[in-house]
C-alpha cells in the first residue's frame, strides 16, 4: 500500500486497537496535563480571547469551552480550547519533532468526540501524537528552523488534531483518507509568532487554528466529500510543496509499536520549551547555596538550533535571562512569576539581567539540555549543568508530581473539589465512562 493508503488504515482501526498499559497511563497523564494546562490558561490573555471568539458563536448542546459555561459549535471550541491550553506554556512538548502535540490534539479530540470513553479517547489522543510528530520527522525538522519558515509546531498539531479526530469519529479507511487530504490543504503557520508580544498569535498558531483545521478536515470527511486518495505519494504531494529532503517512509514507521506519547515531555515548568533546562539548572544553583545577591554575572548555555526562541523576549515565560534572574532572586521557580509581566521590572532582577549573557550551543543543538554558570563576588564560578529536562522520557515526572501540578494549575479555576473529581475520573475512571463532564 502506499503511505498514504497504510496511514489511514492504521486510523480506521487505531478506535478498536488496544494501548499497552503504559502507554495508556501515559496518555492519560498526558490528557490531564493538557487539561489542566487549558483550564489554567483560559483566564489568561490568549484564552481569554478565545473565549471572547467564541462567546460569539453559542450553541445549545455544544462542546464545553474548558474553565467557563459556555457551549460552542466543535470547530469554534478546538480553536478556543486549544489558544487556552498554550496560553501559559505549561503544555507538553515533542523535542524530535519540535512540536507541542497535546495542545492540538486534545482539544480536536474531545470537540469532535465531547462524549467519549476514557478508552476511545486515549486512543484518539495517541493516534493523534503518533501521527503529528512523524508528520514532522518525516518532512524533516530542518525544513522548519529559520525565523519566517514554517512552523513545525503549526503541522504537528493539524495532522495531530487530524488524526485524533478520524480516530473520535471512527472514520473507515476511506473517510480517514480524506480527512489527511484535506489536511495537507489546511497545513499553514509561519514563525513571525516570534515576534508575537501578548502570546494570542503564538497560542493561535500552536494549538488554537490546528486544532480548528483539523476539526474541519475530519467533518469534511465525515461528510463525504471527495477527495484526493495519496497526498503524501504521487507528484505533487504535502512533501513535495513543503520539504526539500523528506523522508516519507517515517510517516508510517513503528505506526502501532512504537507510540510517540512515550517520548513527549511533560513540563515541570511552565516556561517555553528551550528554557527549561536553563530554569531547572537555576534552581540545581539555589539548592547548591547560590544567593542572588553574591552574583556578579551569569552565562546561560542552550541549544543553537533554540536559543534564539527565548533569547530576550518581551513575554516572561519565554524570556530565559528574565527566567533565570527571577528564579535565583525568588530562590525558585514560580509560576506566578514566570507569567507577571510587570516584574520583568524588578530592579533586583533587571540588575542581574544586565549581566547575563545567552550563549548559543552548537555542541547540544538538537537537544533540550542547558547550563548556567554564575560568577560570585568573590570570583568563583559555579555551574550547573541539565542534560535531561526533568519531565522528559530521560528524566520522566512521577504521577504523584504531575497529579500535584494539575492540583496547582486547576484548584484556583475550579477549587478543590472539582480539581479532584476531574483528576480522578482522567486517570481512575472506569474505561466505559464518559467524559462529557471534562469540559
Amino acid at each position: 500500500m502506499s503511505i498514504s493508503a497504510q496511514l489511514a488504515e492504521y486510523l480506521a482501526g487505531a478506535a478498536d486497537a488496544a494501548l499497552p498499559p503504559d502507554v495508556e497511563e501515559k496518555t492519560a497523564l498526558h490528557v490531564l496535563d493538557t487539561l489542566a494546562a487549558g483550564i489554567s490558561g483560559s483566564r489568561l490573555t490568549a484564552g481569554i480571547r478565545g473565549q471572547a471568539y467564541a462567546a460569539r458563536h453559542p450553541t445549545a448542546g455544544g462542546v464545553p469551552i474548558w474553565g467557563t459555561a459556555l457551549k460552542v459549535d466543535a470547530g469554534v471550541a478546538a480553536l478556543a480550547n486549544g489558544m487556552a491550553a498554550h496560553a501559559d506554556e505549561t503544555d507538553d512538548s515533542h523535542a524530535p519533532s519540535i512540536s507541542h502535540p497535546g495542545c492540538g490534539v486534545v482539544p480536536a479530540a474531545l470537540a469532535l468526540g465531547p462524549e467519549l470513553t476514557r478508552e476511545h479517547l486515549f486512543r484518539a489522543v495517541a493516534a493523534g501524537y503518533d501521527v503529528g510528530t512523524r508528520l514532522n520527522l518525516a518532512t524533516g525538522t530542518a525544513a522548519f528552523r529559520d525565523q519566517g519558515a514554517r512552523s513545525s509546531h503549526a503541522f504537528a498539531s493539524l495532522f495531530g488534531a487530524v488524526a485524533a479526530g478520524a480516530v473520535a469519529l471512527r472514520l473507515p479507511a476511506e473517510r480517514a483518507m480524506a480527512a489527511l487530504s484535506y489536511g495537507t490543504q489546511l497545513a499553514s503557520g509561519v514563525t513571525t509568532w516570534l515576534r508575537d508580544r501578548a502570546h494570542v498569535e503564538k497560542a493561535f498558531v500552536f494549538a488554537g487554528m490546528p486544532a480548528h483545521n483539523g476539526v474541519l478536515a475530519c467533518r469534511i470527511a465525515d461528510a463525504g466529500w471527495e477527495s484526493v486518495p495519496d497526498p503524501f505519494d504521487s507528484a505533487p504531494s504535502f512533501f513535495g510543496a513543503h520539504a526539500e529532503n523528506p523522508h516519507p517512509g517515517l510517516l508510517v514507521d513503528g505506526l502501532g509499536t512504537r507510540f510517540e506519547v512515550m517520548a513527549t515531555t511533560i513540563k515541570k515548568y511552565a516556561v517555553g520549551s528551550p528554557a527549561q533546562a536553563a530554569v531547572q539548572a537555576a534552581e540545581d544553583l539555589v539548592q547548591q547555596g547560590i544567593v542572588a545577591a553574591d552574583v556578579t554575572a551569569i552565562e546561560i548555555l542552550l541549544p543553537a538550533n533554540a536559543a534564539h526562541v527565548v533569547d530576550g523576549r518581551d513575554m516572561p515565560d519565554v524570556c530565559v535571562q528574565y527566567l533565570v534572574a527571577g528564579t535565583l532572586v525568588d530562590r525558585g521557580f514560580g509560576f506566578a512569576m514566570a507569567h507577571d509581566h510587570a516584574r520583568m521590572e524588578d530592579p533586583e532582577i533587571r540588575a542581574l539581567w544586565r549581566h547575563t549573557r545567552l550563549v548559543p550551543d552548537e555542541a547540544t543543538s538538537g537537544t533540550r539540555a542547558g547550563t548556567v554558570r554564575v560568577r560570585m563576588r568573590d570570583d568563583r564560578v559555579v555551574t550547573a549543568v541539565v542534560t535531561d529536562v526533568r519531565g522528559t522520557a530521560e528524566n520522566p515526572m512521577t504521577r504523584t508530581e504531575i497529579v500535584a501540578k494539575s492540583e496547582d494549575l486547576l484548584e484556583p479555576v475550579l477549587g478543590r473539589n472539582r480539581t479532584r473529581e476531574l483528576i480522578t475520573q482522567v486517570l481512575d475512571g472506569d474505561p466505559s465512562a464518559r467524559l462529557a463532564a471534562l469540559g
